[in-house]
């Protein structure tokens, strides 16, 4: 995928792509392969793969997504956080990620496309909640863990009335059967799901899952009781 099909798409879902978005999107590839050859930020090098599997891959679910504060929880190299804040100037987002030298190269983009109303936080999802705990519009998290530990890592972020979004491939329905017990727990259920497929037949699914109550405070957990005895 380029940069036209990229903008074809997006309009083929309702988001329109301007010049300024697309200029700020080739810089932001260009950034994200230099700095892959010092660093691990993606398997995914190629341009064109950049474009469909990052770039249309995180702009998917903001169709669904209105104003507001977003936490993007273990955003790794800024996906899909970085694209969302490109795209939508209206959503107030925080990058959340453990790695420091991954939150310096994020650091970079930002300061190189002059993005505003974006933070930075190097933290683990568990240790920041305790700053703040249901004060996210949105909570998303893309490739970092199967979903009855994501739950546990994300819901806690969010307001009741907010929307916890987890983004996944072709296990996502078996992943959500698994969790929903968890997930209703702490607070949330199922709202919609988007399913996508990609040019190579690759399968995306994004769920959205609606608070409808406060997380209990107990969780979440210290991230080895999480993996360790994932909620069920």
């Amino acid at each position: 995928m380029n940069s036209v099909e990229l903008k074809q798409n997006a309009e083929n879902i309702g988001i329109d792509l301007n010049e300024e978005m697309l200029e700020k999107l080739d810089i932001y590839c260009q950034l994200l392969q230099e700095w892959n050859k010092k660093m691990n930020l993606t398997a995914i090098v190629e341009t064109e793969d950049i474009y469909e599997k990052h770039f249309y891959d995180s702009i998917l679910p903001l169709q669904y997504i209105n104003k507001g504060k977003l936490i993007d929880v273990g955003t790794g190299a800024g996906f899909p956080g970085i694209v969302f804040k490109i795209v939508r100037e209206d959503l107030d987002i925080t990058l959340l990620e453990p790695i420091k030298k991954r939150c310096i190269f994020l650091e970079e983009v930002i300061n190189q496309l002059n993005l505003k109303n974006i933070e930075v936080v190097n933290a683990r999802a568990e240790d920041y909640v305790q700053k703040k705990r249901e004060s996210y519009d949105y909570a998303c998290a893309r490739a970092v863990a199967n979903l009855n530990i994501l739950s546990e890592l994300c819901i806690p972020f969010i307001k009741v009335g907010g929307i916890f979004l987890a983004m996944k491939g072709n296990k996502a329905v078996e992943e959500h059967h698994d969790a929903i017990g968890a997930i209703q727990l702490l607070g949330c259920d199922l709202h919609t799901k988007q399913s996508t497929t990609l040019s190579n037949e690759d399968i995306r699914i994004n769920l959205f899952y609606e608070k409808e109550k406060e997380t209990p405070n107990k969780y979440p957990r210290n991230y080895g009781a999480i993996k360790k005895k994932p909620l069920k």
